[in-house]
């Protein structure tokens, strides 16, 4: 039996293709070039600790009707859908095609192969009082204004909502077996510190070494939940193979710090000094309407709804976890660590010979 995932040659992919691997699990990755892509996919599934031979991959699109998937599917243990355009100022047609319409092909591909979905959606569908702002009805999707959700929250967040909460319906409706894991904002690998220049927190910490960040957006009480990618890709294996899984798993560590804690570990990693101010999200909002500020201070609008005062409630996936042998590693040496591979990234770049 097989694990098909989608998404397997990003960040978050390659890692649960090498945890999946390292339990001798075999894994079909669907991709949009196997023959230049495949490749490049096993060295860094051997990179991670896992087992490129059990690695195989299959063509597919999630932007093209039904995946473009011509091949016969071998028997499957489960869909992995980690797939998705990721980027700020994504425009609507675009983020829905891949994220929403793509979304929905892979879970009516699921239902086909009567086989468990699990589906990656986001921590932000926890944060009611977020939804209500935007205009969410959680219980019916067509029942929400969604070029006003598209322009409140950004192409790439309600594209992302818009797909959990259709996927739901559809899993609902035609009794398909589903997980959904809701990650928080991925930080690095706990061990190495690992963590791709596209991730948020990659970014925040780029940020703060280019001395972008004279304040903390928000107040005391503001923080960026996070999860360490190693941890995350084990719970989301776990919820591909274990007989019995919740419908919901947070992928979120509740004792991240605030995101002025978060700076302050992060900063002496960055040979720099953590910003004892704040500046409220209200004012950092307004400058991000100017135009090129956004670009300047690499700091997009859609990103501040991630920064927040809600606090969450991961009993069940904590309970889901400690029932897999998992445990949270500790996050503030995850920050640490982030820290210091970003430093040394950026130390090698310097180096090199021009």
């Amino acid at each position: 039996m097989t694990i098909l995932i989608t998404g397997a040659s990003g960040f978050i992919g390659r890692y649960v293709c090498a945890q999946l691997t390292r339990d001798q699990q075999p894994v079909l990755a669907m991709l949009r070039q196997p023959s230049s892509q495949l490749a490049t996919l096993r060295q860094q599934v051997d990179a991670l600790g896992g087992h490129s031979d059990l690695v195989h991959a299959i063509q597919g699109d999630l932007d093209q009707p039904d995946l473009a998937i011509s091949e016969t599917l071998p028997a499957l243990d489960a869909i992995i859908h980690l797939g998705a355009r990721f980027a700020w100022q994504l425009p609507m047609a675009d983020a829905r095609r891949t994220n929403v319409d793509g979304a929905l092909a892979v879970a009516r591909l699921a239902r086909q192969q009567q086989t468990r979905l699990v589906f990656i959606s986001g921590f932000m569908l926890e944060n009611l009082g977020h939804l209500t702002r935007l205009g969410i009805d959680l219980n019916a999707a067509d029942k929400t204004d969604w070029q006003q959700v598209y322009r409140r929250a950004g192409g790439y967040e309600a594209s992302k909502l818009e797909a959990a909460i259709r996927v739901r319906e559809y899993a609902r409706n035609q009794q398909l077996e589903m997980v959904e894991v809701q990650p928080a904002t991925v930080a690095g690998d706990s061990h190495t510190g690992q963590l791709d220049s596209q991730q948020p927190l990659y970014q925040l910490l780029d940020n703060l070494a280019r001395g972008r960040m004279a304040a903390t957006p928000g107040t005391p009480d503001h923080w960026l939940p996070l999860v360490a990618v190693d941890l995350l890709a084990a719970l989301i294996a776990r919820a591909a193979l274990a007989p019995v899984a919740p419908p919901r798993l947070l992928a979120l560590d509740g004792n991240t710090p605030t995101l002025q804690g978060l700076l302050a570990h992060a900063a002496p990693s960055l040979n720099k000094r953590a910003p004892k101010r704040f500046l409220p999200m209200g004012v950092l909002a307004t400058l991000l309407r100017l135009p090129g500020l956004p670009r300047l201070l690499n700091t997009w609008p859609e990103a501040l709804h991630f920064i927040q005062t809600t606090r969450f409630d991961t009993g069940a996936s904590d309970a889901f976890l400690a029932a897999q042998g998992l445990t949270h590693p500790a996050i503030k040496g995850v920050i640490t660590a982030s820290s210091h591979f970003y430093q040394q990234q950026h130390s090698s770049a310097t180096q090199q010979p021009a």
